[in-house]
């Protein structure tokens, strides 16, 4: 792989990664409420996976991830230096 397709991959997991942040804010939008139990709609299932204690492997499991992709996006940035500085000598 030469510098620019490696630069290309950058900006195209860089891109990735906002989006994948900046995503569930953007869809966030206000709660319907039921008017039985004055509970948001779809809360149900967080509930469940709370009082059983499976929301902390949901929560570990996506900041494993997340950190998988910033190590990644890392490791990749010190390559592509080290491939800059070397064209530059």
């Amino acid at each position: 792989m030469n510098l620019s397709s490696i630069k290309l991959l950058y900006k195209t997991l860089s891109l990735l990664l906002l989006l994948t942040v900046f995503s569930p804010i953007g869809n966030a939008k206000g709660q319907e409420y039921s008017t039985s139990t004055e509970v948001p709609n779809g809360v149900e299932m967080a509930d469940t996976m709370r009082s059983n204690g499976k929301i902390y492997v949901v929560v570990a499991v996506i900041l494993s991830i997340f950190g998988g992709m910033v190590f990644y996006m890392v490791s990749i940035d010190r390559k592509i230096s080290k491939m800059e500085r070397e064209e530059k000598i």
